[in-house]
């Protein structure tokens, strides 16, 4: 471990079969709402704890854990897709399909979930009912708002998840107020021109040239128009045009992101994309035709929520390793759709070995250190535990005060 800590409440036996679990869902991973293979390694690994699971939205996967009548339901949440990402870790257990990776550590909050649903069964009796939610779809930010839609989170009143992160040591568990994760908006700017000839450019308009500009343009929203104290990104990262090196190309295509920590400011950029390549377009003679994408919202920790995940961290690997995200997170997360319904906290597990310079999420040679999934899944046991004893002492309200740790 690369953190001296309390043990987590997982026995080698449960270990063992947890990363067992992780590594057959690692060698055969599924694209987004493919997930076929790995929903039934999640559901036979659950018939085997004499849980019962029903399929939700294709390839997710719900199970319910009694609790008291009438104590609401505390939901805890893993993912299960792949990326198309060629592995390059060389491990034994890499990837059998090519160009097809878990490279965002998905295999492993799936497994620890299962975990969790282990310690949970070994329960004499839970202080409310527990779903296991086990999503599909959210590395294309879908998965969650199907789920919603199909009812996941009816009689909801607190949901958890977390994600594998080797920007911290094994042993540590990052729980942070707030915002947690940007918004994920796309947009296409198409550009548009005559077309002619490259000799003679005097005699069109040149749709690559404006949409430079445009690109240019768009740098100075986040400067000048978003507050410095408000996280925000505008990325362009595909430019599409031309045909030939002696042809004016008739159109050129800008795809591009946009991320906030905040409604406000997602606001802001959606707006300012549309207004700076249209004006930018016509102040050089051409049109702009601009489609916004709607992605996932920002992830925000509600604080009762996140108060009650910091105290199961603190429990599971002790008060000094439980840290706060230094710095804003802007990838996107489609936990954002969840905590729009319910309370939620959304933390990142420790995974980095001590002494590595590990490779980044996404990439092919992204690896983590299994030992996480161990604090992981008694995080997600723990965690379930102490929201549904404050539900059912009808304490939860209490949670709102500020952090400790």
């Amino acid at each position: 471990m690369g953190v001296d800590r309390p043990q987590p409440a997982v026995s080698d036996a449960l270990f063992e079969h947890i990363v067992g679990l992780r590594r057959r869902m690692h060698r055969f991973p599924e694209r987004s709402w493919e997930e076929h293979r790995t929903a039934g390694l999640v559901r036979d690994a659950l018939a085997d704890l004499g849980i019962r699971t029903r399929a939700v939205a294709g390839t997710g996967l719900v199970a319910d854990l009694p609790g008291p009548d009438g104590v609401p339901v505390v939901a805890l949440r893993a993912d299960m897709d792949a990326l198309p990402v060629q592995e390059e870790t060389g491990l034994p257990y890499a990837s059998d399909r090519p160009g097809l990776m878990h490279a965002c550590g998905h295999d492993g909050h799936t497994s620890a979930l299962v975990g969790a649903a282990a310690l949970l069964t070994r329960e004499s009796a839970l202080p409310a009912p527990v779903r296991l939610v086990f999503q599909p779809a959210e590395e294309i930010g879908e998965g969650a708002a199907a789920l919603i839609a199909a009812g996941v989170l009816d009689g909801v009143a607190f949901v958890f998840a977390g994600h594998v992160d080797v920007g911290f040591p094994t042993g540590t568990i990052v729980v942070a107020d707030g915002t947690v994760n940007a918004s994920t908006d796309e947009f296409t700017i198409e550009i548009r021109g005559p077309g002619g000839h490259a000799a003679r450019p005097h005699e069109s308009i040149d749709p690559i040239v404006v949409a430079s500009h445009v690109v240019s343009s768009l740098q100075t929203v986040v400067s000048r128009r978003v507050p410095p104290d408000r996280g925000a990104v505008i990325t362009i990262g595909r430019f599409h045009a031309g045909t030939a090196v002696n042809i004016l190309a008739s159109s050129a295509v800008l795809e591009g992101t946009l991320r906030a920590r905040d409604a406000e400011t997602r606001a802001l950029l959606r707006a300012a994309v549309r207004e700076v390549a249209t004006a930018t377009a016509a102040a050089h003679g051409a049109a702009a035709t601009v489609t916004l994408h709607d992605g996932t919202p920002p992830v925000v920790n509600h604080p009762a929520a996140t108060t009650l995940a910091r105290a199961a961290a603190v429990h599971v690997v002790g008060v000094e390793h439980v840290v706060r995200t230094p710095l804003a997170n802007m990838g996107g997360e489609d936990f954002g759709f969840y905590g729009e319904h319910a309370p939620g906290a959304f933390v990142r597990f420790g995974a980095r070995r001590f002494g590595t310079a590990p490779a980044p999420a996404h990439s092919g040679r992204f690896e983590f250190d299994e030992q996480a999934l161990a604090v992981a899944a008694a995080f997600l046991h723990r965690v379930a535990l102490g929201a549904g004893h404050a539900l059912r002492t009808g304490t939860a309200s209490d949670f709102t005060r500020a952090p400790e740790a």
